[in-house]
């Protein structure tokens, strides 16, 4: 496969396989691959969403796009994804994006352990189904690149999302330590940690209603980024062989002030819950 440098960047040219990639940050991620010269193994749980995205790539560009229906929390179908992409590619996978994920929200002690398992399921075991069945294979050609879609919810542990919270800062812990352990094996790490992207995470996850209220009225009211910048500037940070992608104006704020004093950014933002529970039962409430 050879050193990646600026001639050969990861993200140009790219044998990859997406997970999630029906809709929202895996559709942008699977498009943009393929503008850039890529081929794209399109895998999601929903395989109409796929194949739609797959269709997509194959009407805008001249790269092959592959639908593929995969549950990530299902070790088998990773596994099988793993070997099938290598036959759909004709190739040797060069990069995974580990994208799919669910969102769940609510107070600690009203989630149940049903629901925290379904989260874990796809956010926490499908990124590590994903690395498990592919990190090989990338090793044996010699390298490759791997991007986890985690989130700000990773280090910024708002009240009232534990279980997301857990397993998006799984997931960045799980980066960074891939990323230490496989830079000597030619394999480059990314983690990607947006807050709040127009996708439909908030309409197919599991949310109290004043949260999804309140994401509906900002996504209308504020110029959010889009999934596609998002994309752009994740593998930007990919090319420049950098671990951590934090996209957003809001994400660098929270998490410099996680890193320059975790004590005090949690009590500040236990002081501040109670204030903020209010707010969002009022833009949550219908009008």
């Amino acid at each position: 496969m050879g050193i990646f440098n600026k001639k050969n960047p990861p993200s140009r040219n790219a044998y990859a396989v997406v997970t999630g990639a029906g809709s929202g940050i895996g559709r942008s991620f699977a498009l943009e691959l393929a503008r850039r010269g890529g081929h794209v193994v399109c895998a999601d749980i929903n395989l109409d969403a796929a194949q739609e995205t797959a269709d997509l790539i194959q009407s805008l560009t001249s790269s092959h796009a592959y639908a593929v229906q995969c549950d990530v929390g299902i070790k088998e179908q990773v596994q099988a994804l793993s070997e099938q992409a290598e036959q759909l590619l004709g190739h040797a996978v060069t990069l995974v994006i580990n994208n799919a994920g669910v969102g769940l929200g609510g107070k600690f002690d009203e989630v149940s352990l049903e629901d925290w398992q379904w989260c874990m399921h796809v956010n926490l075991w499908g990124v590590i189904h994903g690395c498990h069945y592919f990190v090989p294979k990338l090793k044996q050609n010699g390298g490759g690149a791997i991007i986890n879609v985690a989130s700000a919810a990773g280090y910024t542990a708002a009240p009232e999302m534990t279980a997301y919270n857990v397993t998006k800062s799984s997931v960045l812990a799980l980066s960074e330590t891939l990323s230490a352990e496989l830079r000597s094996a030619n394999i480059r790490v990314n983690v990607l940690c947006p807050t709040l992207v127009p996708t439909n995470i908030m309409k197919n996850g599991r949310l109290p209603k004043q949260y999804s209220g309140l994401a509906d009225q900002l996504l209308m009211n504020h110029a959010f980024t889009t999934s596609d910048d998002v994309v752009q500037k994740t593998l930007k940070q990919l090319d420049a062989d950098r671990l951590y992608t934090i996209p957003q104006p809001d994400a660098k704020l929270f998490w410099w002030m996680k890193r320059l004093s975790p004590q005090i950014y949690t009590k500040l933002l236990g002081a501040g819950y109670p204030l903020f529970n209010k707010y969002i039962k009022k833009a949550g409430a219908p009008s």
